[in-house]
């Protein structure tokens, strides 16, 4: 895991984005581009990428803006970790419509502080998730900013007519399953932050991360379950409902029960925590199940299955069953490791919302 940025010697000297103009360095980030799926007809090169989806497929398509500053911090987010993450939060948003991402369009907005090697470091890590998930890269666009850094990834993928899973869909009974365990990618940030500013307060202090590698992996370098959409296929089991976490289970499973108009009970005791996370949490007084149910950033999947594929869902090691839909009357629930009932809140990130990090 690299460290946080620390003063250095002075390294090779570092090519202006000016020296090579705009065509220029679109040539030079997207010269190795190889493409990987039939549906792929054109990719870069042209005004813009020509895509045909199989027969029986239909056409997903998203988008995620992210902001340095906002979405992630420079001091302590390696570029290739970055360009990486920003691939892959959006493949997530494929997998969370059971589909498969097939193509991404990158557009990089840039100030003059970054060099043709830093770009060529956040391409680096594009291309690897697209080599990783094998999906096409096929074009995008590039332009000065007056300050920071913008990602924006547009994402297409496909998927089966008869497969494509939407958030809306589940009913009254049906079981709630997620992916994974939650509240990692939480623990990994404030790790960072906490770092960061014992790093500002003394520079001459070097953080020793070593311990903490894989809570800081699932911060900085998330990866979109597509192996939970293909062993979904390989069970013939297509959810009712489906979202990726992003924003914390709590806000997730809000939006499943708003969009399918339902209720829902969870059991805090059937959220799954890794014991790295539940230590972490405890260490920086901070409730496990809060972490897992506000932190955000986990990029599992939250899905709900119909009781009859319950047999099916529990041969899929890696998913966990964390309650059940009820009646839109009879609201959203948590039930306490004590037997309460507790009702969920909305308390996850808010990209809108001002806050700050309480370390």
């Amino acid at each position: 895991m690299r460290k946080l940025i620390t003063m250095q010697k002075p390294g090779p000297k570092l090519t202006e984005l000016s020296s090579l103009g705009e065509f220029g360095l679109i040539e030079r980030l997207t010269k190795d581009l190889k493409l990987q799926n039939k549906s792929t007809i054109k990719g870069v090169g042209d005004d813009a990428a020509v895509i045909q989806p199989e027969p029986g497929k239909q056409l997903l398509v998203s988008n995620d803006l992210l902001i340095e500053g906002i979405h992630f911090d420079i001091t302590y987010m390696p570029l290739k970790h970055l360009g990486y993450k920003a691939a892959v939060v959006n493949f997530s948003d494929i997998a969370a419509m059971n589909g498969t991402p097939t193509q991404i369009v990158v557009g990089i907005s840039v100030s003059g502080k970054y060099s043709v090697e830093a770009l060529e470091e956040i391409y680096s890590g594009i291309k690897k998730a697209c080599e990783m998930y094998h999906v096409d890269f096929v074009g995008g666009d590039t332009t000065s900013s007056v300050a920071g850094l913008f990602i924006s990834i547009t994402v297409i993928g496909e998927v089966d007519k008869e497969k494509i899973t939407y958030r809306h869909g589940a009913l009254a009974k049906d079981l709630i399953c997620v992916s994974g365990d939650l509240g990692a990618a939480y623990m990994g940030l404030l790790i960072l932050e906490r770092e960061k500013k014992a790093f500002h307060a003394n520079p001459d202090i070097q953080p020793e991360l070593s311990d903490y590698n894989y809570l800081l992996e699932r911060q900085l370098k998330p990866e979109p379950r597509m192996d939970i959409v293909r062993l979904l296929d390989e069970k013939n089991i297509v959810p009712s409902s489906m979202i990726d976490i992003s924003d914390g289970l709590a806000s997730e499973l809000i939006h499943l029960c708003k969009s399918s108009e339902t209720g829902c009970r969870i059991d805090e005791d059937k959220i799954p925590i890794d014991q790295g996370t539940f230590d972490k949490a405890k260490e920086f007084g901070i409730v496990p199940t809060v972490a897992a149910l506000n932190g955000g950033e986990d990029y599992e999947l939250l899905f709900t299955i119909r009781q009859d594929d319950y047999e099916k869902i529990r041969e899929i090691a890696d998913v966990s069953i964390i309650g059940y839909m009820t009646e839109p009357n009879e609201g959203l629930n948590l039930i306490t490791g004590d037997n309460q009932l507790v009702g969920l809140q909305a308390q996850g990130w808010d990209a809108l919302k001002k806050r700050e990090l309480d370390i």
